[in-house]
């Protein structure tokens, strides 16, 4: 059909009448606006039936294309969507794919038809881009076009299933959105950790894992590990839900302000998110063990119960997800108590005020509303301690680090120097703590869990208001004494994020804006907090071990 432009006030509106490419009798006016691609279909049937308005938001891509006939003329032109969309058999919504394929065939040069169909493709991906991506009021930045990105998978992740689902999702959504990748697959625990901090890094505009949350942390802490760590962390990553807990994706998915969703609709928004290209800065933590270097952690801190269901249902990986659900049945069939010292540094009160916040305090956790923690903390857990200690660094990830109490000495490696960005303001795990610092009294634990995103597992919420880059760190901590029931009741709440309002008085919460050293000489894509962990027991030092990975 020949191309109409209407004679519009609105001089930015393309406008023409297609047919479309699954069927050559539908005829469609298809109308391109600053904001919406309107597709209307020309029958005699009510408008209302026939229209569709699709907002350029929830564009990832077009392209425009011919077809390897040579006897066809006509040209192609192809959008492609994935927005919000009520599911077909349960509540809620989530992000579904729609293609929008237009044949345009207006002259018998096959060029010139081409030349239409690669304006309107640029007219939609230069609109899709110019809408504004606000978080907080403030625009998000967003990768060149076209991007380059290097896609690590762990083909061993949660169920075993990271491949396929890259087959069936993620390889035709970079297509759709234009983005140049290169495949690797990793072998090995800490092969992707090897192969960053080697790889020239000047290739890829961005470095994506699709894995569980181990992956990353490999990769993050393999970055911290080169020479030029100061440009290698400038390097945008991405996080594709491949695993079993999958934390950072559903905390990336639940920053986005979108309902709660799992499995598949996960990797769908989440594959969304990093279409579109946008970037966001993310808080990092600095770990100091007493028996291993420093570490750099992105997700969490966990000791007691919650490292130990994620060490121990290991043995369940072949039912993904579930494993923390077996795990969590087992250990509270058999529910330890872990004696400890807990000690943290309070914000101080000249940061609150400047934040608009109040000042620090440290409350049980029920109905009213939850104070300020610190950054750092230190575990030091007690000579009578009767079970075995147990630091996990990111809790439900598919490669992490775990630490158990061993009879051995630190390593010598905890004697050189760091590398990364400098911890100014740790206190050494060797010496005493300042007069600044808060002490827990030495008491019996469940758990000791310090959240810096949102959710610990693709199901729990356990920090509903954190944000990548909101300086935050949420410590929450349960003492002994509470029931198998009380404590299955905060898990389930939690799944919701509902568990800070279940008057239970055995869990604290606290949480500060505080930070410690955020590096501003240079544009990074995350920012620096610190955190100092010590078992010690005597001659009983830590000593790692990692069976996952990650």
């Amino acid at each position: 059909m020949m191309d109409h432009r209407r004679t519009e006030p609105d001089r930015n509106t393309l406008y023409g009448e297609y047919t479309l490419t699954s069927n050559r009798k539908v005829r469609c006016s298809v109308n391109l606006t600053e904001k919406d691609l309107v597709v209307q279909r020309l029958t005699s049937a009510p408008v209302g039936r026939n229209k569709v308005t699709l907002s350029l938001k929830d564009c990832i891509g077009c392209r425009a294309y011919r077809e390897d006939d040579n006897a066809d003329p006509a040209a192609y032109l192809a959008a492609y969507f994935y927005p919000l969309r009520r599911r077909w058999m349960s509540s809620g919504v989530s992000r579904q794919r729609v293609e929008q394929c237009f044949r345009l065939a207006a002259l018998q040069d096959p060029l010139a038809n081409l030349d239409e169909a690669e304006k309107w493709a640029r007219a939609v991906r230069e609109r899709a881009a110019r809408q504004q991506q606000l978080r907080d009021g403030v625009l998000l930045s967003e990768l060149s076009r076209p991007c380059r990105m290097m896609l690590l998978v762990n083909p061993q992740s949660g169920k075993g299933q990271a491949l396929i689902l890259y087959n069936n999702h993620i390889q035709r959504m970079f297509n759709e959105a234009g983005i140049i990748h290169t495949l690797v697959i990793t072998e090995r625990q800490n092969h992707a950790r090897e192969l960053v901090k080697e790889a020239d890094l000047s290739q890829w505009d961005a470095l994506v894992i699709m894995s569980g949350d181990g992956l990353l942390y490999e990769v993050i802490n393999g970055l911290l590990e080169r020479p030029d760590w100061e440009e290698a962390i400038r390097t945008p990553l991405g996080i594709l839900p491949g695993g079993s807990g999958n934390a950072l994706a559903a905390s990336v998915h639940h920053y986005s302000g979108a309902s709660p969703v799992s499995s598949e609709e996960l990797l769908v928004s989440c594959g969304f998110l990093l279409c579109k290209g946008l970037v966001s800065r993310m808080d990092l933590v600095s770990i100091h063990l007493s028996s291993s270097p420093r570490l750099f952690s992105f997700l969490s801190l966990a000791w007691g119960f919650v490292a130990d269901v994620d060490i121990e249902s290991e043995k369940y990986r072949h039912v993904g997800a579930a494993r923390f659900t077996v795990g969590t049945l087992v250990r509270l069939a058999s529910l330890r108590v872990y004696k400890g010292r807990l000690a943290y540094l309070p914000a101080s009160k000249d940061h609150n005020n400047q934040e608009g916040l109040r000042n620090n305090m440290t409350v049980p956790c029920n109905n009213q509303a939850s104070s300020l923690t610190p950054p750092p903390v230190l575990c030091r857990p007690s000579r009578d301690s009767s079970c075995h200690n147990t630091f996990h660094n990111s809790c439900h990830s598919n490669n992490s680090l775990k630490v158990r109490r061993s009879e051995s000495t630190p390593s010598r490696s905890a004697t050189k120097a760091p590398s990364g960005p400098p911890d100014s303001l740790l206190v050494p795990l060797d010496q005493p703590l300042p007069a600044n610092w808060v002490v827990v009294p030495e008491e019996d634990f469940v758990l000791m869990l310090a959240m810096y995103q949102s959710h610990l597992a693709e199901d729990l919420l356990a920090a509903p208001d954190a944000i990548l880059d909101d300086g935050v760190i949420h410590l929450f901590y349960v003492r002994a004494g509470i029931s198998r029931t009380a404590l299955l009741r905060l898990f389930l709440a939690m799944e919701k994020g509902a568990h800070l309002a279940t008057n239970c008085q055995h869990l604290v919460h606290t949480k500060t804006l505080r930070r410690l050293e955020e590096r501003t000489n240079y544009q990074t894509q995350f920012k620096y907090f610190t955190m100092t962990c010590s078992f010690v027991r005597n001659m009983i030092k830590l000593h790692h071990t990692s069976s996952q990975t990650v």
